[in-house]
């Protein structure tokens, strides 16, 4: 019998995070802090609306890009909140999360063999989609001593007559960089210059501490050549209603929607009601979960200075960085040891890319109660393997 498999989709690795997690499903008294998941409940006026939609019989499919709405209130949203604007009928679709926005959006615009830039550390989606997409992925190494930013120069030495597409992933997941405005005016020119598209991932926009997002959409003669990804997971603590969203010049924005249509139909009729009373109303629970995020995040970042595993300090999402390099260990070899001698799971960097190396992912989407449990725990396996 003739090999049934795609040689393309065998060769791509299953996720590096996911091995700890399901060690750590079968085990008593282990703490977490791996996922990338808020521990708050989605906020209860979110989910009463869900439910009245489902009371009054609202379960049929929506428009293929999405209930409309819902595209009002998402570009009535990016204009208040970031300044930038679209028109909701041409120029914006909704997605099943913001994977499946990633995964089209590079379908949509990818020929074989074009190069895609992705600058790791980053979400582990991207190097598969392009390789789906039929693309070439270009990794572009982000350095500790940048604050794991993409730089000018980083940028214009990957770049090649055959690169299309740059993947910008900021706030970032896992390291918790962001880029400032005066970070993106460094890459901006050299992006129009080359004849650049970019796929701004910012699902960690409203999760900032100190300073406030900002889109490469923004700016003069972006919005023509910028997907913007987005979603509620993160933000509204709805990982599991599944939504998303994209916006961008509408010629590309119309292939994802074909796309959309024949792949999925319509994201989720209850998740897009629901989602419509997280915009309208929601910005007070946005703010509530950010100022808890901010008190792990100073907690956590101190704890790991003091125990010497050094931590830059991270202004995105809900992950702090830290270094184990002068433990003398691999990052996989540390993230293991922990969980089985003292029952608390992490992520090895490099899950997120070779450059990866020598960091784990840390994240503060957990309580205090909690951290401060795993935070006593790998201190005294630090203090062990020290000594």
């Amino acid at each position: 019998m003739r090999d049934p498999l795609s040689k393309k989709v065998v060769t791509i690795e299953p996720s590096g995070i996911r091995k700890f997690f399901d060690i750590v499903s079968e085990m008593k008294d282990a703490i977490s802090l791996g996922v990338g998941e808020p521990d708050f409940d989605t906020p209860w006026h979110i989910r009463e609306e869900g439910i009245y939609s489902l009371e009054k019989g609202r379960t049929f499919y929506t428009s293929n890009s999405g209930l409309k709405e819902l595209k009002i209130e998402i570009c009535s949203y990016l204009s208040r909140r970031f300044g930038l604007y679209y028109d909701y009928d041409q120029e914006t679709v909704v997605t099943v999360g913001g994977s499946e926005a990633i995964d089209i959006a590079l379908r949509a615009m990818l020929d074989p063999d074009d190069e895609v830039l992705v600058p790791q550390p980053s979400y582990v989606s991207y190097v598969p989609c392009v390789v789906l997409a039929g693309g070439k992925p270009v990794i572009i190494e982000l350095k500790e001593e940048d604050e794991f930013k993409l730089t000018r120069k980083g940028l214009l030495d990957s770049i090649t007559d055959k690169t299309k597409v740059l993947v910008l992933p900021f706030p970032n997941n896992p390291t918790g960089s962001v880029m400032t405005k005066e970070d993106l005016e460094e890459i901006v020119p050299v992006i129009i210059e080359k004849d650049l598209f970019v796929i701004s991932d910012e699902i960690y926009s409203e999760l900032t501490y100190g300073r406030k997002h900002v889109s490469i959409a923004e700016f003069p003669g972006m919005k023509d050549r910028t997907i913007v990804i987005n979603g509620f997971s993160k933000s509204y603590a709805m990982t599991g209603w599944r939504l998303g969203y994209a916006v961008g010049p509408a010629p590309i924005i119309e292939q994802m929607i074909k796309i959309h249509q024949f792949a999925i139909m319509c994201a989720p009729t209850t998740s897009q009601y629901a989602a419509v009373e997280a915009l309208r109303n929601g910005d007070g629970d946005v703010e509530t979960m950010r100022e808890a995020y901010d008190q792990r995040r100073n907690y956590l970042v101190k704890a790991f200075n003091d125990m010497g595993l050094t931590c830059f300090e991270p202004y995105g999402a809900f992950y702090i960085f830290p270094s184990i390099k002068s433990l003398g260990m691999t990052s996989d070899e540390f993230a293991t040891k922990l969980l089985l001698e003292e029952k608390v799971a992490v992520v090895p960097g490099t899950a997120f890319g070779g450059s990866g190396e020598g960091f784990l992912r840390i994240s503060y989407a957990y309580s205090i109660d909690n951290l401060k449990i795993a935070t006593e725990r790998i201190e005294r396996f630090v203090k062990k393997y020290r000594s």
